[in-house]
């Protein structure tokens, strides 16, 4: 290369690095932690209060940045509306999340004011374009099941929905019940459609509170089904307080409401202002159909068993039981913890002395959260005065069950009447066990002796006390799970402690008035050698281990049609079982001959609120449905 060559490429290389020097991009790279990337992804509106990487994105493409379609909001949706280089699933889910930013930073700091029309129309915005997304795009939401950014959208369209059901929920029930449609937030809104059932055809709640804003403490676990829609409770008008009506439905009622938009087709969808809210029982309902597609349905089952807990007051009003005081229970309640379900089998649980449905807290929540044992089951709870004799308890539980069957199914052929499952711990545990046992007349020993009644006094007297003393199984009911059950009484009740608070008890006023009319009877009609009044055992006294009435009552059959099992409690055992006490009840007590299966839990007298007691209680329920469903029709028999 000569001279003159050599410098013409110096010049030309020279060139060219002055012209790159000033065009060119410098690219660097940094590595993050984990979870850093994990969280960064999953960002969004609702959970950072930040759009997420998919909509700023989709922003950049078309040239738009956050801040700038913040300041001029029309502008930024027509721009994405209508630009080329997004196609319909990223243009749709963008639209949303905008919309939804929109919505909660006009929605922010409003607690306790009216939602302005604005904000509605925001949230609804929002939700009408994640429909869009989900259900009017070329790919249906089955071939996006691994996406992370479907179930974002999912997100903005339950979030969106729930707050714009909330809004609507101040304003349709003042509509009164003939309207089909009205104006709202420039939104043509139509009646709402609605499976659920409120108590005594109440059609609308006195509240509807959103899960989502809702945190138990006490319950263990929260159950949940993700799905479409967003999850409420239902809180239905306080009924009228009486004592002829045993059974008492649900008033807390758990509902996923979604929110459905005219149109059969994508433009028709995005041009509407058409909307109307469903209502679903979650437990009737598992799916929607929308554009011809099987939806999975959203719910939460434990909200609303958890603020009718919060909110019964039980705590106070079992002590007030025991006692006999002002304020406490007089009769049995039959409690459902779920509109009645037909179809459903029936759980029936019974607490123990000086409690309530409150003992059962974790177990009705794991039987109605567990997916399988919720497909075959609902649960009702007994909740009776524990201050009352176990005989009259016993006859009062029995009447108002039946009470209950026959207005729910009063030809008995329901599949909810029959091969039903009675679950007690401790006293509940004994009368559940009597609830399945025969007496014929083996319980007349326990009444003294009285000398110089007449045939017509007696005759009187046996027929008064027949319904105490004289029953059979109840026909309805194939198994039984006792749980640390004193059926042999306990000596504990013989301490000074039992015997102390034994002494402050007052029967409820109407077994007063029934013995009193019962000593009367017991009196020779002539007035000679008047008798000794009859003293009334109270709850504490019938379950002491020497009591004639417990005494008896252990040596009753139980129907052979029953199969039963028993859970007892073991606490600080030095020994063999045998010899072992949950603290309260020793283990000769609560076990059982001719039981399915006996598990033993380290536990305190309170075993069925322990995990392993729970699993067993599940464990036996899914036993009792499999068989049930091997089981042939013409069996006619528990399994």
């Amino acid at each position: 290369m000569n001279h003159r060559t050599r410098d013409w490429s110096l010049r030309c290389a020279a060139l060219a690095m002055s012209l790159g020097l000033g065009a060119c991009a410098m690219v660097g790279v940094s590595q993050i932690k984990p979870h850093d990337y994990a969280n960064q992804r999953r960002a969004d509106v609702i959970g950072s209060g930040s759009l997420s990487d998919s909509t700023v994105q989709a922003l950049n493409v078309v040239a738009l940045s956050a801040d700038g379609c913040r300041k001029a909001f029309a502008a930024c949706e027509d721009t994405l509306a209508q630009a080329p280089g997004l196609n319909d699933e990223q243009r749709l889910s963008a639209l949303s999340e905008l919309w939804l930013e929109q919505a909660i930073q006009a929605d922010r700091g409003r607690s306790g004011t009216a939602m302005p029309d604005q904000t509605l129309n925001a949230f609804l915005q929002s939700a009408r374009y994640a429909y869009a997304y989900l259900f009017y795009t070329a790919r249906q939401p089955a071939e996006r099941a691994f996406e992370l950014r479907q179930v974002q959208v999912i997100g903005f369209y339950n979030f969106a929905t729930e707050r714009a059901v909330s809004r609507f929920f101040q304003v349709l029930p003042k509509l009164g019940t003939q309207w089909t449609q009205t104006d709202l937030a420039g939104w043509n809104v139509l009646r709402p459609e609605t499976d659920i059932r409120l108590p005594d055809d109440v059609r609308v709640p006195a509240e509807l509170i959103p899960a989502s804003s809702l945190r138990f403490y006490g319950l263990r676990d929260v159950y949940r089904r993700d799905g479409f829609g967003s999850d409420f409770v239902a809180v239905a008008p306080p009924a009228p307080a009486t004592d002829e009506t045993p059974w008492q439905e649900p008033q807390y009622i758990s509902v996923t409401g979604a929110l459905m938009f005219g149109g059969n087709s994508l433009p028709q969808v995005l041009a509407t202002r058409q909307v109307q809210l469903l209502g679903k029982d979650p437990y009737r309902d598992d799916s929607l159909a929308i554009a011809g597609q099987a939806v999975p349905l959203g719910a939460n089952f434990t909200a609303a068993y958890g603020v009718w807990l919060a909110r019964s007051g039980f705590a106070s009003q079992s002590i007030r039981s025991l006692l006999g005081r002002q304020g406490g229970l007089t009769k049995p309640r039959i409690l459902l913890m779920q509109p009645y379900d037909p179809q459903r089998l029936t759980v029936v649980m019974l607490h123990g002395l000086a409690s309530s449905p409150e003992a059962w807290i974790n177990v009705a929540n794991e039987v109605m959260g567990d997916e399988e044992l919720r497909r075959n089951y609902q649960v009702w709870e007994v909740y009776y005065p524990t201050n009352a004799p176990i005989a009259v308890n016993l006859a009062n539980i029995r009447k108002a069950l039946d009470a209950t069957l026959q207005h729910f199914d009063p030809s008995g052929q329901a599949r909810a009447s029959r091969h039903m499952v009675l679950v007690g711990h401790s006293m509940g545990g004994v009368i559940a066990r009597l609830l399945v046992s025969s007496s014929d007349d083996r319980l007349w020993s326990v009444v003294p002796p009285r000398p110089g009644l007449s045939p017509e006094r007696r005759a009187l007297l046996r027929q008064r006390l027949a319904p105490y003393l004289q029953f059979t199984p109840m026909p309805q009911v194939s198994r039984a799970i006792f749980l640390a059950s004193p059926h042999r009484g306990t000596p504990y009740a013989q301490n000074r402690l039992a015997r102390w608070i034994g002494n402050l008890i007052r029967l409820p006023v109407n077994v007063l008035k029934e013995m009193a009319n019962l000593s009367d009877l017991l009196q020779p009609a002539d007035g000679s050698d008047k008798q000794t009044p009859i003293r009334l055992p109270n709850s504490i006294d019938n379950l002491d281990s020497s009591d004639p009435f417990i005494k008896a009552a252990a040596q009753l059959p139980i129907s052979p049609q029953v199969r039963y099992h028993t859970i007892v409690g073991v606490y600080k055992s030095h020994g063999a079982l045998a010899q072992s006490s949950d603290g309260v009840v020793p283990y000769w007590s609560a076990h059982l001959d001719g039981a399915d299966s006996e598990l033993a839990v380290p536990s305190w007298h309170s075993v069925q609120e322990t995990p392993a007691a729970i699993v067993e209680v599940r464990r036996i329920l899914r036993l009792h449905a499999a068989a049930l469903k091997q089981a042939t029709p013409a069996a006619g028999n528990a399994p």
